[in-house]
């Protein structure tokens, strides 16, 4: 049994969870149809509706959480609320500059989930635990996805590896804002309900630097994850949410 504040803490941390990958999920549909060959265009819209459906599946366990309808809930969550409401780092919600930001964006945060999502197995929250065995199974490809592209980028021409560290020099610093915890997330911690996000990136570090090195870029030195989790940037989050829920605004109320 949960107490309030374990409650509360978990909600939050759900949300979380649900809204770093519905929001990447989004960023990437963007692509859609402008892929550099038609083969990856449809490779990388499978890979963003896999994240829409992550981003889904951890807004049903909310739903139940807060005793409300697993299946019609999840969309009140994506088109009922107000930007300032979703809990998402603001390093899913950079708009794309070109192929090699956007790759190597999902390649870190694959990384991120391959060290995230089998630590969540574990934990004692059984609707949690759930979702982490249907999410990883997709995560393998993910990650073996991307890693061939940043890898094929890194190590192609000199314009490819130019655009490849441009872009890890813009993701690099807001991205260690994804290991920052949220408010009372000791209390999951210390419960068994969610992994320590500390240990989570000294792992993922491990993974992502050597690697990043072998395709010939340059890693920069900040990499200090923040005490607290901050907002994404309220401006750049109105704009997406306006754009993520004009059809909803449009017919509200409707079944999606």
């Amino acid at each position: 049994m949960l107490d309030p504040r374990q409650r509360a803490a978990l909600d939050s941390k759900l949300l979380r969870l649900a809204d770093d990958e519905f929001i990447l999920g989004h960023r990437n549909s963007e692509w859609t149809g402008h892929g550099p060959i038609l083969e990856e265009d449809i490779a990388f819209a499978n890979l963003a509706l896999d994240e829409l459906g992550h981003g889904i599946l951890w807004y049903r366990i909310v739903a139940g959480l807060r005793g409300e309808d697993a299946e019609t809930y999840p969309d009140k969550l994506v088109y009922e609320r107000t930007a300032g409401e979703f809990h998402n780092v603001d390093v899913v919600a950079l708009p794309h500059t070109d192929w090699a930001f956007s790759m190597l964006r999902q390649f870190l945060f694959d990384a991120y989930e391959s060290i995230h999502v089998p630590a969540l197995l574990t934990s004692n929250y059984r609707p949690i635990a759930e979702a982490a065995t249907k999410i990883k199974q997709e995560e393998v490809y993910h990650l073996y996805h991307t890693r061939a592209w940043v890898q094929r980028l890194g190590l192609g021409t000199d314009e490819s590896r130019r655009r490849m560290q441009t872009a890890l020099a813009q993701l690099w610093s807001p991205f260690q804002q994804l290991f920052a915890p949220g408010a009372d997330e000791s209390l999951l911690v210390d419960a068994g309900i969610t992994p320590d996000l500390r240990s989570v990136h000294g792992k993922w570090r491990d993974l992502v630097v050597p690697f990043l090195e072998s395709c010939a870029l340059v890693v920069p030195d900040a990499g200090i994850v923040p005490d607290v989790r901050r907002p994404a940037n309220l401006e750049r989050m109105t704009a997406l949410i306006g754009e993520l829920q004009e059809v909803s605004r449009i017919a509200p109320g409707g079944v999606w």
